[in-house]
């Protein structure tokens, strides 16, 4: 990695800057050859998704139009499985001490982490260098999963959290090992609706209903002020929150999570058999799609913690908010 590397390349009107970094792992099918995929917890963390048509999209006052969130259509996906939650601190642990895996930030040797939670070690290692319109991620040198905010911090009273600072190819290469994969994005957002068509969240259209939480966002005011509502800073544990109607957790807010397809904003919007029946993205791409936004996200900023809601970074970025699960296609007997 190089100095200037860290400058990285900005993204409007989001929170998700690129890392830009100076190499990246060609780690897109990743393999380990001296060991056969394990499955670390079958299918009992699991939801089963049945095959058929299903409508996703948005095209109302809250859709991003430049991200490519419509038009609203149907889609016709098979069967598949999805985590309940997102990939854990814990279980991300026990996928390294199995087989000796490196992450990308750990081999990079720094990663971007939100200035209003840096530790003070944190601070002094920052790396030159900025993202001109998120001034408030800072590349850190050190910074990586076990240690979210930055030297200083670590990860051992928050092993039900989800995983950050895990690229794509982090990703991939966890659910290779697990005997998985990541989601398709038609895959995601059909999980993420929770059998509820034409609705904004997880849960109905409104935020918060009745006054109750259903997902950390940020409270307050972006990015000067944090009012910590519910109780967190950062992160919360895989299961805070009610699940959604196919019993998922934490769907949007959170952490933003990986899906498997390239991005595009108007690939899905042509009508053939490519983008309606298992649509899986671009066969090509230099960006991979994140669904759901995270902890970081505000109405003000950036209120992509919606079901249709859509972004991307580079498959080598890795962030303190952006996390991931795994999907499986349903090919066993039931």
């Amino acid at each position: 990695m190089t100095l200037g590397s860290a400058s990285a390349h900005p993204k409007k009107a989001c929170c998700v800057p690129q890392a830009a970094r100076a190499s990246s792992r060609a780690l897109s099918v990743p393999v380990f050859q001296d060991r056969q995929p394990c499955r670390v917890s079958g299918y009992e963390d699991m939801v089963l998704i049945g095959e058929g048509t299903h409508q996703i999209g948005a095209d109302d006052s809250e859709t991003h139009v430049a991200d490519g969130e419509g038009p609203v259509r149907l889609v016709e996906v098979n069967a598949f499985w999805i985590d309940r939650y997102a990939v854990t601190n814990r279980q991300f642990a026990a996928f390294v001490a199995a087989t000796g895996y490196v992450t990308e930030a750990e081999a990079e040797g720094w990663s971007f982490v939100f200035e209003g939670v840096a530790t003070a070690t944190a601070k002094k290692r920052r790396l030159r260098g900025s993202v001109p319109q998120t001034p408030w991620w800072l590349p850190v040198r050190g910074a990586q999963w076990r240690h979210p905010e930055g030297p200083g911090s670590h990860i051992s009273a928050r092993q039900d959290h989800p995983v950050v600072h895990v690229s794509w190819n982090d990703a991939a290469a966890y659910a290779v090992w697990a005997g998985k994969r990541l989601p398709t994005e038609a895959e995601w957002e059909i999980a993420a609706r929770g059998r509820m068509q034409n609705f904004r969240y997880p849960w109905g259209n409104e935020l918060r209903p009745d006054g109750e939480a259903q997902c950390n966002i940020w409270q307050g005011r972006f990015p000067d002020e944090n009012t910590r509502q519910d109780g967190y800073v950062t992160t919360v544990p895989v299961t805070a929150f009610p699940p959604n109607g196919y019993g998922l957790y934490n769907m949007v807010g959170n952490t933003w999570e990986w899906c498997s397809d390239f991005w595009s904003p108007v690939w899905h919007q042509a009508e053939n058999a490519l983008t309606r029946c298992n649509p899986s993205g671009p066969h090509e791409g230099t960006d991979r799609v994140i669904r759901g936004g995270s902890h970081m996200c505000h109405h003000s900023y950036c209120n992509r913690y919606r079901n249709s809601a859509r972004t991307h970074t580079t498959p080598d970025s890795s962030l303190g908010h952006i996390g991931f699960r795994c999907a499986s296609s349903a090919v066993v007997d039931l």
